[in-house]
């Protein structure tokens, strides 16, 4: 009984999600021909299709919240994205998103080229070291751990600023916006992560000057406040991105993709590399990590970068989906990934939790969506049942099945003997001594 328990308390996300699809298929209203709406594939499809910008922010934060941290700037972040990536698609010449993007593009080009080199490096020196069977450590020369990661980045950093710089006169493609906006987002993530890291501030603080600030400057770069910049293919814009809104073989929307190759990815460097190990020891206790000789500031100020990468990555999407860039597009955005963050099991103080009940937690959220709007909810209410189902969901999360249980059968266990007419007759402990002497006595004569 006790292996159930603990088997049902461990699956308890998922069979969550299993008894919201049952839920969802008996109520749902059903079309002329008497077809179940809900399980549909093309409302299935079209849920997946709306996770997914929600999904790419909420795996972000969940490798900040994983370190005890907290990212609410990936809203702004997303919104700045979005007009970058419209601006860049409409626009052709030197504009604000053109003039702060190209060089956003060719630094963050140029660093990863750079630490990736220097990653490598470090691995060959190791494996020398393993092959040749000898336990002392082969030290790289100057050269070889700077020089040459250093001169890879900047044959990188060059490479891409002829690139960029040669689509400025005209309109840019997918793939120049696809690079330089969440390029743009990453160095956004890079400066919280760095205030943080550096100027040593709480990453609440940190990201909700990010937050303010962002929302300022997509308005700046939009020209006025809440502007809107269309995208419309075919007339304003390249028709080749109509791409990032389609099906993949007819099967999966393309922004699903995006989705769940994040989750694929990134929980395997979670579950498989040594920055995830080090991700959970910090979360898990920061003051022993370090201790432990872990480099905090590197792991803390990579996962800001890697949740604004993806934000960046989900505004280019929420362009492609809704064919606008807007300033506040990411509005409110934070709270759904913090919401699906939580529901999927990861703590909010850390070093507990993953990608994998994220993803449940994503796709829980998007299922309640539909189902209220399937209902023809009105949207307010829609939004007191969601916090309701949060706030029970995470209270059913933090409290294990098993103890539940216990508690429960230990509580009635107690009724039951409080209960005059199940409980036995109370005896008075010398009048029961009193009575086995006596039986002792008759006995021995």
């Amino acid at each position: 009984m006790k292996a159930l328990f603990r088997l049902l308390s461990r699956t308890k996300l998922y069979w969550g999600l299993l008894l919201i699809c049952l839920i969802g298929a008996v109520i749902s209203p059903q079309t002329s021909s008497g077809h179940n709406i809900f399980l549909s594939y093309g409302n299935l499809t079209d849920v997946l299709r709306q996770v997914s910008i929600t999904g790419l922010v909420a795996t972000g934060m969940t490798m900040v919240i994983l370190l005890g941290g907290i990212d609410l700037s990936v809203g702004s972040v997303m919104g700045f994205s979005t007009v970058i990536c419209a601006m860049l698609l409409t626009k052709p010449g030197w504009t604000a998103a053109s003039v702060i993007g190209v060089p956003a593009a060719i630094l963050v080009g140029g660093a990863t080229v750079a630490l990736a080199a220097r990653f490598v490096f470090a691995g060959l020196a190791r494996g020398r070291d393993v092959s040749a069977g000898r336990r002392r450590e082969i030290s790289l020369t100057r050269w070889q751990s700077t020089g040459i990661p250093g001169l890879l980045g900047l044959v990188a950093a060059i490479a891409i600023g002829w690139w960029t710089m040669s689509q400025v006169p005209a309109k840019f493609g997918v793939l120049g916006a696809l690079v330089i906006a969440p390029c743009l987002a990453m160095v956004l993530g890079g400066i919280n992560g760095l205030l943080i890291v550096a100027g040593r501030l709480q990453p609440f603080i940190a990201t909700l000057a990010m937050m303010v600030s962002a929302l300022g400057i997509s308005r700046l770069t939009a020209g006025s406040d809440n502007a809107v910049v269309p995208v419309y293919t075919g007339t304003n814009a390249t028709e080749a991105f109509e791409l990032l809104r389609s099906m993949l073989w007819g099967v999966l929307p393309v922004p699903s993709v995006f989705f769940l190759a994040a989750i694929g990815l990134f929980g395997a460097i979670l579950r498989f590399t040594t920055f995830g190990r080090y991700a959970y020891a910090i979360g898990g206790n920061i003051e022993a990590a370090k201790l432990s000789g872990i480099k905090v500031a590197q792991v803390q100020l990579t996962a800001y970068l890697l949740s604004g990468l993806l934000a960046g990555i989900a505004g280019v999407l929420f362009v492609a989906q809704y064919r606008q860039g807007k300033p506040d597009a990411g509005t409110g955005l934070e709270l759904d990934a913090i919401a699906a963050v939580v529901i999927g099991g990861t703590s909010l103080m850390g070093g507990r939790g993953g990608l994998a009940g994220t993803f449940v937690g994503v796709l829980i959220f998007g299922l309640l969506s539909d189902i209220l709007q399937l209902q023809n909810i009105d949207s307010n209410v829609q939004l007191v049942m969601k916090g309701l189902i949060i706030v029970c969901t995470v209270l059913v999360q933090e409290q294990n099945l098993g103890q539940l249980v216990a508690r429960w059968r230990f509580r009635r266990s107690g009724e039951a003997q409080a209960d005059p007419r199940t409980a036995e007759p109370h005896r008075p402990p010398s009048a029961a001594k009193a009575q086995l002497a006596r039986e002792d006595l008759d006995e021995a004569s």
